[in-house]
């Protein structure tokens, strides 16, 4: 706590004022009658009194409130109010009030946030064992079914196997996604930039995607034909995970013989803005600026008939973040979504031919 503090004086010169003016008057009135008015000792006593008042006042007036206001700096101090720790003591009151409101507000400020982290601890902590329990269930289920007898018969032993192998499998799938998310939120995960052209990665996303948006009649389409190259800088393989994660996204929750649609635009001068664009269900717009957190379903039933780890936007956000970019959501509900994000350039932009590329 600072020793030094800073002093206000309006106290101590108003009351020496009101005492020496009332003092002067009673003076000046008993000299009066007496017959030994005179000025020059009005004036002087005027001085004297008025110095005597200030003094005494100034001195024992900030004493006395400066023992009370360091007592409450103090108390401020222990629960390590760094504002108020680092500033000198003020004795003026006006000034002391309107630090501690502000002590006040940014603890309530602090409380808010803490209780909504609380929360998302608490959601998040319920999500991880929602997802994690019914894969583990199922395997044992699978397991001790085997081992109650079942294994005994050389077709239940293979079907079981397979099935608690495909649990395993899911599990795994979690947890890796759990470690690379947990990796993009230290910053522990390098990125290995690259020069490479966006267009020949996403058809080969739509190649790899084919016939999983074929079962539902989906088109994988460009909005337009590029007929030369847009060269990017960044990390091939994480970008292709960011499309691959979009792409599968838009076909799981599109509809019947929609359509999944990307465009690469030119934004700026040494910019990009990649679009994907479905016709699908559409995201209600309360569920948008929660739509990146880790495990968060627009669907609250616990249905999990689409698979996932729950964990792929959350980790698009952050490789979009990783290369220093930004990622966009635009939904209408029941009508379509649109996710988008942008890339660094390092070609001239190509022209193009209206058309359209279908995979």
């Amino acid at each position: 706590m600072a020793e030094n503090f800073k002093r206000s004086y309006r106290f101590a010169y108003l009351s020496s004022l009101y005492i020496t003016l009332l003092l002067t008057l009673l003076v000046s009135v008993f000299l009066y009658t007496q017959n030994q008015f005179n000025l020059l000792f009005i004036a002087g006593f005027i001085l004297l009194c008025y110095g005597i008042c200030f003094l005494i006042i100034q001195y024992r007036v900030q004493k006395f409130i400066y023992r009370r206001v360091r007592k409450i700096y103090d108390d401020i101090e222990m629960l390590d109010m760094d504002t108020l720790g680092e500033s000198p003591v003020t004795t003026d009151m006006k000034t002391l009030i309107k630090e501690v409101e502000k002590f006040a507000q940014k603890r309530k400020t602090e409380i808010e946030t803490l209780k909504i982290r609380e929360d998302y601890r608490k959601e998040f902590m319920g999500n991880v064992s929602h997802e994690l329990k019914t894969p583990l269930f199922t395997v044992q289920g699978y397991i001790l079914t085997l081992i109650d007898g079942a294994m005994n018969d050389p077709v239940i032993l293979d079907k079981y196997l397979n099935r608690a192998n495909k649990g395993v499998e899911r599990l795994i799938y979690i947890v890796k996604d759990l470690d690379m998310i947990t990796k993009l939120e230290v910053g522990d995960l390098n990125l290995n930039y690259t020069n490479f052209d966006i267009i020949e990665l996403v058809q080969s996303v739509f190649d790899l995607f084919e016939m999983k948006a074929s079962k539902k009649n989906i088109a994988l389409t460009f909005d337009m034909n590029y007929q030369d190259s847009v060269i990017v800088h960044a990390d091939k393989e994480r970008i292709q995970q960011v499309l691959s994660n979009l792409i599968v996204n838009s076909i799981k929750y599109g509809k019947e013989d929609g359509t999944t649609e990307v465009s690469i635009e030119n934004l700026i001068k040494n910019k990009v803005i990649v679009r994907v664009t479905d016709n699908g269900e559409g995201i209600a717009q309360a569920h948008i600026p929660r739509l990146f957190e880790r495990f968060y379903r627009v669907d609250k039933s616990g249905s999990r008939k689409e698979g996932g780890s729950g964990l792929g936007l959350a980790i698009v956000k952050h490789i979009i973040e990783a290369h220093h970019e930004r990622i966009y959501v635009e939904s209408d509900y029941r009508i379509g979504s649109e996710f988008s994000f942008t890339l660094e350039k390092v070609k001239k932009f190509p022209v193009v031919d209206v058309g359209a590329k279908t995979t």
